[in-house]
């Protein structure tokens, strides 16, 4: 077997005028591809610009659709262009690589900016064929960035799907009994499972899917990212966070609450204490034109005034030891970022999370996050959802 050519991954760099876009993805699992072509597409497809269009390649079964309610100027059929690649390279299979390169040589076309994520065994099959990739250094659409009223009016209708999954896990905690180290809801120990699920559907009854949610209580809360699971105990704090994806518009909410079955002690009430005044004080921070790492820095400043201190060990990590925000759209992570390893200026209407969180085994976690548009001079909340969590 000859040996895979040395490939010469470039990247493109921005305000360099970098060549047209080229993804192949689908739009599931692509914000790029759902934010390009403004359709949704469930499985792989060819979507290119060139010369002020935007094309795309897809199969019958998603020609007639695409073409009657995407945003690509031009929809080709994909069927033509394996055939002639059949005709072309009787001795290959032929699939993306080659369709994508028949349908940029009838345009004239050998260069081309692909994502990140582009394929690579699909990037490794353009460069045999002789197409020239670069890779974007940063986002392929910059532009995602700024967003407009439309996409704005999009994740705040994520994040009241959020509010109402909160305000089902409320009402099922407050129902709860407390006997002993359990809370029994309706004869039943409550789980961390049993409160997801129904957040879960009060989503999906919204429109929106709340994929990943989490409901983790006690010690589990103290991995951020720690989904949950098991008996919820009374005495115990449990973040609740949901960032559900609406159904219609592929935009995400994202927000979090901590509660408490039962009655706080003073050290979980002091901590619950520091994590709303830190939001609060990053929130006043947030406007056009601040670096996200200030932002930041007013969350670690007060926490240390109130005597938090983060640790890290060998054992793992203490106290605030994750960004205070990000933005938020048709993903749930993306730009810009606001932490203390990054310098990021924070652009009018750009969108991010306020999220600043401790962490201490035996005391508990405590994460408390909304969302905000960024603007000129006080940001404009985008969600909302009461504060109350000693129940």
């Amino acid at each position: 077997m000859a040996a895979s050519p040395q490939l010469n991954l470039r990247l493109s760099v921005p305000g360099k005028n970098p060549p047209p876009p080229l993804l192949y993805a689908d739009t599931e699992r692509s914000p790029d591809a759902l934010y390009f072509g403004q359709v949704n597409v469930p499985d792989a497809f060819v979507a290119f610009g060139l010369r002020g269009k935007k094309y795309a390649i897809v199969s019958a079964l998603e020609f007639g659709r695409v073409r009657k309610t995407s945003g690509f100027d031009v929809v080709l059929p994909l069927e033509p262009y394996l055939k002639h690649a059949r005709e072309l390279w009787p001795q290959r299979k032929p699939g993306a690589a080659e369709v994508i390169f028949l349908a940029a040589k009838e345009r004239g076309q050998t260069r081309f900016t692909v994502p990140e994520d582009f394929p690579s065994s699909v990037y490794e099959k353009l460069f045999e064929l002789g197409l020239d990739l670069e890779v974007a250094d940063g986002p392929l659409f910059p532009a995602r960035e700024i967003k407009t009223p439309a996409e704005i009016s999009a994740i705040r209708e994520g994040n009241h799907c959020s509010a109402l999954g909160f305000a089902v896990a409320e009402k099922i905690l407050r129902a709860s009994k407390i006997k002993g180290r359990q809370l029994l809801h309706r004869g039943a120990v409550l789980t961390s499972e049993k409160l997801k699920f129904a957040i879960e559907v009060a989503c999906l009854e919204a429109g929106a899917v709340s994929a990943n949610t989490i409901v983790a209580g006690g010690d589990q809360a103290c991995d951020p990212h720690e989904r949950g699971s098991g008996p919820l105990r009374p005495g115990e704090l449990i973040i609740v966070d949901i960032f559900p994806r609406v159904t219609k518009t592929g935009f995400h909410g994202d927000m979090t609450r901590t509660f408490l079955r039962g009655r706080a002690s003073d050290g979980q009430r002091a901590l619950v204490a520091a994590v709303r005044a830190a939001q609060l004080a990053a929130i006043r921070k947030v406007r056009a034109g601040a670096n996200g790492r200030s932002v930041h820095a007013e969350v670690v400043a007060e926490f240390s005034k109130r005597g938090f201190e983060t640790k890290h060990s060998d054992k793992g990590s203490v106290g605030f030891f994750h960004g205070t925000g990000h933005g938020l759209g048709l993903a749930v992570h993306e730009m810009p970022r606001m932490s203390g390893s990054v310098d990021y200026t924070l652009r009018k209407d750009s969108v991010v999370t306020v999220e600043p969180g401790l962490y201490y085994p035996g005391l508990g976690g405590c994460r408390i996050e909304d969302v905000v548009q960024v603007t000129a001079s006080k940001p404009r909340m985008l969600s909302h959802y009461h504060y109350e969590w000693e129940l």
